[in-house]
């Protein structure tokens, strides 16, 4: 996989998907229609419609959110080419983020009005039994928005109110549609699992990527110095705007060199890595004796290759996690609340340009977060 592919990747473990339980189909009311972009089989970005399909009405201990604000994650593109799962039922509507307010609630459901801003969870489990599990992303029934069940490329979408948060950021739909996927993931990967706090020294790989971006900005708020790797100056720009204070450019630079010379020889206290393979091998050489490795992705590989004495002679830690649950996402929306989190919005289309926006992401073309607007 080229490099350039590395830093813009999104990463996400595909293989919990797997177990989930195909979702029964959504009740309908008689006659109604929404808009929608739909793919009817796998393939390029054409293969996604702009079309009319039936509006899901919300059973019981649901809401039905009319999104004003769509975001577009690569894992999308993946699981419209068919690469990463194929046992989708078809036509399906695909997305895990937005923003938007309450169309209609199910019976049961007390807690919200018709009207009101909201932004869904990007995931959460099926079965209401794994509700309380923990952690969430672990849950056998967990998926991801728009995977086993119709997602937010469309006029409205069903969620099941426990999963439904109240949106009192302040912002425009489009920025904080950008969210809830890299931002609940950042705060569990940066603040839950790898305990930063204040003074901390913090490395975050593809500094310049959506899940980078934003765990930058989470160790930041925690009061962390953050060193990061980039390829190019356009990159290593976005990176230190952000709050990097070591940013390295790995097409001419030496990662670990350069972090243990920040650090004195010492190493970082945490590092994050959502690219795997041979980076987190010599992720390892750049953390502190004690210290502490996150991995949350692998689009460098998936197989990785190290001297176990590296952990037991030095008391390292080498700790995994996926996404998060209702109280990382609910911190996390507190801090954009405050201004410490700040969105990244390349850019807006209309939904019935969705299978542009596809080829966007497919391309590479995109710096920062891409969001459709029904």
């Amino acid at each position: 996989m080229a490099m350039s592919e590395i830093e813009n990747d999104d990463w996400l473990d595909i293989g919990i998907l797997r177990n989930v339980a195909a979702l029964a189909t959504l009740p309908k009311k008689k006659g109604d229609s929404m808009k929608a972009a739909a793919f009817s089989r796998f393939g390029g970005p054409e293969v996604i419609e702009y079309r009319e399909l039936a509006t899901p009405a919300p059973r019981p201990g649901n809401v039905l959110v009319k999104v004003l604000a769509a975001g577009v994650n690569r894992l999308e593109h993946y699981l419209r080419e068919g690469s990463v799962l194929r046992d989708i039922r078809l036509p399906h509507v695909l997305g895990s983020d937005a923003a938007g307010e309450i169309a209609a609630t199910g019976s049961g459901v007390t807690q919200f009005r018709v009207g009101e801003r909201v932004v869904p969870m990007p995931g959460y489990p099926l079965d209401p039994r794994d509700d309380e599990h923990a952690p969430l992303s672990a849950a056998p029934s967990y998926a991801i928005g728009g995977i086993r069940n119709w997602g937010t490329y469309a006029e409205l979408v069903e969620v099941p109110a426990k999963w439904v948060l109240r949106d009192d950021t302040g912002l425009a739909p489009e920025q904080v549609a950008t969210l809830p996927m890299v931002l609940v993931t950042a705060v569990r990967s940066v603040r839950r699992v790898g305990g930063v706090k204040a003074g901390d020294r913090v490395l975050v790989h593809a500094g310049a990527s959506g899940t980078g971006t934003m765990n930058i900005q989470v160790a930041r708020t925690l009061g962390a110095r953050i060193a990061t790797t980039v390829q190019g100056a356009t990159q290593a720009k976005l990176a230190a705007s952000l709050g990097a204070e070591l940013v390295v450019d790995v097409e001419s630079r030496d990662f670990v060199k350069d972090v243990l010379d920040w650090t004195e020889g010492r190493g970082v206290d945490v590092a994050v890595d959502n690219l795997g393979g041979e980076v987190l091998a010599k992720t390892i050489d750049a953390t502190r004796v004690g210290g502490t490795i996150v991995a949350m992705g692998f689009v460098a590989g998936v197989e990785v290759r190290f001297h176990i004495r590296n952990f037991f002679f030095t008391h390292k830690r080498l700790l995994g996690t996926l996404m998060g649950d209702v109280e990382d996402f609910r911190w996390g929306l507190a801090q954009v609340r405050a201004g410490h989190i700040r969105p990244l919005l390349d850019r807006v289309l209309p939904l019935a340009e969705a299978a542009e926006a596809h080829r966007l992401i497919a391309a590479n073309a995109v710096n920062g977060n891409l969001v459709l607007r029904p």
